[in-house]
């Protein structure tokens, strides 16, 4: 059984910045492409970024684009997103989970994990 276990997120100014980490455990980490999401209060829990299985290709929502960087350690089953010129707007709980082969969508055989809860003071 897929597990993901997201840490790292804190409170932070604008402008500042966070890494985010995702251990995963109960498959083959580097059989999938993994995601990042978020979910903001009030509102639906939407795609931040994705990245392929070795890392060789990643892709970003546009509200994230050259603010944050997506990444994989395979040797240590590990995911990151390091997110930097924080803005209030990113205020959420962020997640990840591995998707429905190579899409946007996350895979529904997983379960979702706590998530970690980042906090942007303007």
């Amino acid at each position: 059984q897929v597990q993901v276990v997201e840490s790292g997120g804190g409170v932070v100014k604008a402008g500042g910045s966070l890494r985010l980490s995702c251990a995963y455990s109960g498959d083959i980490f580097n059989d999938h492409t993994m995601a990042w999401f978020r979910e903001a209060p009030g509102k639906e829990r939407e795609f931040v970024a994705t990245i392929t299985w070795n890392g060789g290709s990643t892709y970003y929502a546009d509200f994230v684009k050259d603010r944050f960087t997506i990444s994989r350690d395979n040797t240590k089953n590990m995911l990151f997103l390091q997110m930097n010129n924080l803005k209030p707007e990113d205020t959420a709980t962020y997640y990840c989970i591995n998707t429905w082969g190579d899409s946007t969508y996350p895979d529904p055989n997983t379960a979702w994990g706590q998530g970690t809860r980042v906090t942007v003071s303007s």
